[in-house]
Order: structure tokens, then sequence, then C-alpha cells
């Protein structure tokens, strides 16, 4: 895996990029989505179809990693050709390509139900609150019943002894 710096300086002909803790290295992420990932395998760029040929053209290999049962295989993601960590405009020009790839794979995504899930969360929240507000009043009724007639004879006393 790269360090912060080096991966900053090496996109810096691309532009800014943020680099967000990923796995074993860091997800970089450049005009809202993530293009890229810098693991200890190398650097990864987001591919498809329009961008597999060029990768394929310079040998570059599927992004792949070993579970305890099998090789994962992710086509979606490629390695980095090793002669672009030393051409910083040529670098650009393929994180572009890359981010363009990332944009086209989110577009083809569903988009995800927010609201649904804020409603089944705001229901889950009003139940444990009326749970609790259930709770609270009859525990206080309990120590209040309980403690009311020990402050009315100890009122009761006091005011015995005084007369």
């Amino acid at each position: 895996m790269k360090d912060r710096d080096y991966l900053i300086d090496l996109f810096s002909e691309f532009g800014p990029v943020v680099l967000r803790r990923m796995f074993s290295g860091y997800g970089i992420v450049a005009d809202g989505v993530n293009f890229a990932m810098a693991l200890r395998a190398g650097i990864i760029f987001r591919v498809d179809d329009l961008t597999i040929p060029r990768y394929e053209a310079e040998g570059a290999k599927p992004f792949q990693y070993e579970t305890r049962n099998k090789t994962v295989v992710v086509k979606s993601y490629r390695h980095l050709p090793e002669r672009l960590y030393d051409d910083p405009e040529e670098l650009a020009a393929w994180a572009r390509e890359a981010v363009e790839a990332a944009k086209r794979a989110a577009a083809k995504k569903p988009a995800r139900k927010k609201s649904g899930n804020r409603k089944v969360a705001a229901k889950v929240a009003t139940v444990k609150a009326a749970k609790k507000k259930e709770a609270k009043p009859a525990a206080r009724k309990k120590t209040a019943t309980a403690e009311a007639p020990s402050r009315k004879k100890a009122a009761r006393k006091s005011t015995r002894t005084k007369r």
C-alpha cells in the first residue's frame, strides 16, 4: 500500500482526490464516485465494457483476492499498468476514464429508497420512545405510592413530637 502523500502526489496531474480508509489501503474518490483503490496489491482502477480493452492491451489483470475457500475475481476493477506510475499525465487520462466508468456503473444501479428507510427508523424510534414512557410512569407510581405514606408518617411524627 502506498501512503497518503504519495497518492496525492501521484494524482496531482489528475486533480484533487479524496482518500478514504478502505480494507488494507484507501478508496480514491473524485466527482463523488469511488473510481480507484490503493491496496497492498497496488493501485486498481474502475473499469467497464468501454475501458476493459485498453487494460487488456496493457496486460493489466482484474483485481482479485483470496478468501478461506476461494479466489474472488472482481471484473469491474483492474490493476493500473506499471508504466503509468511514472507518467502522471497519462495516469490522469486513465483516471478520468475510471471516473467515467464509475459514474456509468452508478447510473445503472437502481436508486436507493432512502425515505423508506427513514420512515422505518422513525417508526422504530417512536415505538421505543412509547415503550420507555409506558415503563417509566409505572415505575414512578410504585415508588411514589411507596414513599408517600412514609413521608406522611414522618410528617405526623414530627408534628406529634412538637406538641
